[in-house]
């Protein structure tokens, strides 16, 4: 059995905030050297600062990953950068509240290319180094989505629905090695996306923060809270652990029940 790589390279997409930014911290706190992306300008500073306080090396690519080989440019960055790939965490995402009919052809595209066929380019980009080295972990930032539906995101719905067969495809092609490809699930976290939601609704309903947040929850999260976003960090953590091994192609849900109510 091949030794886990110390330390780590990560790649992790749409990381200029959020839970991207928090992996990135979380993997840096580890002791490993990241490599963040995004659309944002912001991510650069968010690579210096996160080196600055952990002392760790933190490299950063400002990228639309639905342009025409970007996710081919960043792998390649990515690499030359850090040397390698040993760990790749698929998790930028964008998504249009649309129904069907209102959903044009350039907003499902741009989501297809963002959400699904990054996620594949980068994997079939990282691959390689990590089976000459005998030794990989891929995460694919799946959601809630991913196992039920909901009406007015077709866009979203769909890609991640998808992403769990793209992980399940990965992981048995990589069965016999030492490379494993899941998917990690969650529920509703707090968010810049969804905090402003609420903002919102508080403003629409002429209510406080804190009732616009029960309002907001009570339709989508079982419980009525948010899942805390270190929840989704540790369970990535410990997917990239020794003891993970025999996970592999795993829709993981960390939802407070929600995909099965």
């Amino acid at each position: 059995m091949k030794a886990t790589p110390s330390p780590r390279r990560v790649l992790i997409t749409g990381s200029a905030g959020g839970l991207g930014l928090g992996l990135a911290g979380a993997f840096a706190a580890a002791g490993d050297t990241v490599f963040l992306s995004d659309i944002a300008p912001g991510v650069t500073d968010a690579a210096q600062a996160l080196s600055s306080a952990t002392g760790t090396k933190a490299g950063a690519r400002v990228i639309d990953l639905a342009e025409d080989g970007a996710a081919d440019r960043l792998a390649a960055g990515a690499i030359a950068f850090m040397g390698g790939v040993d760990i790749l965490v698929n998790n930028a995402v964008i998504r249009k509240m649309s129904p069907v009919a209102g959903l044009g052809d350039s907003d499902w595209n741009r989501a297809v290319e963002v959400n699904l066929s990054a996620p594949f380019r980068l994997i079939r980009a990282c691959l390689p180094g990590m089976q000459e080295r005998g030794w990989g972990r891929i995460i694919n930032m799946a959601s809630v989505y991913s196992l039920k539906a909901l009406a007015g995101r077709v866009d979203y719905v769909t890609t991640k629905h998808a992403i769990i067969g793209l992980t399940r495809t990965v992981a048995l092609e990589l069965a016999a090695t030492q490379i494993t490809c899941n998917a990690i699930c969650p529920g509703l976290m707090a968010t810049d996306s969804a905090l402003a939601r609420i903002e919102a609704l508080a403003s629409e309903q002429n209510i406080g923060k804190a009732e616009a947040t029960a309002l907001f929850l009570s339709t989508r999260q079982p419980g009525g809270r948010f899942i805390p976003i270190e929840t989704v960090m540790e369970l990535a953590l410990f997917l990239c652990g020794p003891s993970s091994q025999g996970i592999n192609g795993a829709a993981i849900p960390v939802d407070n029940g929600w995909s099965f109510a």
